[in-house]
């Protein structure tokens, strides 16, 4: 048994095209997100991958619809998502293929 600690990981991904990770594979990217209740990045976007989570914990809000603890979402290619975190959150990602680079923030003028 090999054993690894998350906050080993970039940002809590751990299986996909990418170092570190316990798994490295082209076909698909698995993390254990955490965003504190407040957190604002830059929306972004991806043109290949689509992203399969599960919200563990917390709620936010998104496309206009609150999430909360237990919801299962899909975002697909060329969806922006852009977070609002009411709590602290826990999201579970599994992001199908692992595409480097394959993120693009959005900015707005």
């Amino acid at each position: 048994m090999k054993i690894r600690k998350l906050n080993e990981m970039t940002r809590g991904w751990f299986v996909g095209d990418f170092e570190p990770s316990v798994y490295r594979t082209k076909d698909f990217e698995v993390g254990v997100l955490f965003f504190p209740k407040g957190q604002r990045k830059p929306p972004h976007f991806h043109k290949v991958g689509t992203e399969y989570n599960v919200l563990i914990k917390g709620s936010f809000t998104t496309y206009g619809q609150t999430l909360v603890a237990g919801d299962i979402f899909t975002i697909e290619p060329e969806e922006i998502v852009d977070p609002i975190f009411h709590e602290d959150c826990t999201i579970v990602c599994v992001k199908v293929p692992s595409v480097h680079g394959d993120k693009y923030e959005v900015f707005s003028n």
